[in-house]
């Protein structure tokens, strides 16, 4: 005698797709800013122990920070002791792009951000019993289940 019982489950929310993708854009907007607030900060370093700004890695995080740090650098002076310079403005221009950042992000988490709704629960469940003796002509049973559980 052959029996065996087929059980599936499927579980749907209403705006799963939405939250997935409002999440992946808050998570990309952190990454790039991330990124930005590690150059400008490798900046700051670079010119506080007087890196030589012609070496070709230094050059590139110059090359690259210089259009964001640009803005802040007539705020305030920067002391210099020899070759080392004390960049305030990139310090300033690290705090201005993170507030920026987290303003971009919670105003795209604001906007496209759904919460969660009722979530539908469906299971199946098949039974097929096969006699022991199947006399020619005989069909197997099948019996079929279907609930469906929604849950707010």
């Amino acid at each position: 005698m052959t029996d065996y019982q087929e059980s599936s489950t499927t579980r749907s929310e209403v705006g799963q797709e939405s939250r997935v993708a409002t999440f992946k854009i808050t998570q990309l907007i952190w990454l790039f800013l991330g990124i930005l607030e590690a150059l400008i900060g490798l900046r700051f370093i670079f010119k506080l122990i007087g890196v030589n700004a012609a070496a070709p890695f230094a050059k590139l995080v110059y090359g690259f920070t210089d259009l964001f740090v640009m803005p802040f650098q007539n705020l305030i002076g920067t002391p210099a002791a020899g070759n080392m310079v004390l960049e305030i403005s990139s310090i300033i221009a690290m705090i201005v792009y993170l507030l920026i950042g987290w303003a971009v992000e919670r105003i795209v988490y604001v906007l496209f951000y759904r919460p969660r709704g009722p979530v539908s629960v469906s299971q199946r469940v098949v039974s097929e019993h096969i006699p022991q003796q199947q006399p020619l002509g005989t069909s197997q049973t099948t019996v079929t289940k279907t609930t469906d559980n929604r849950q707010p």
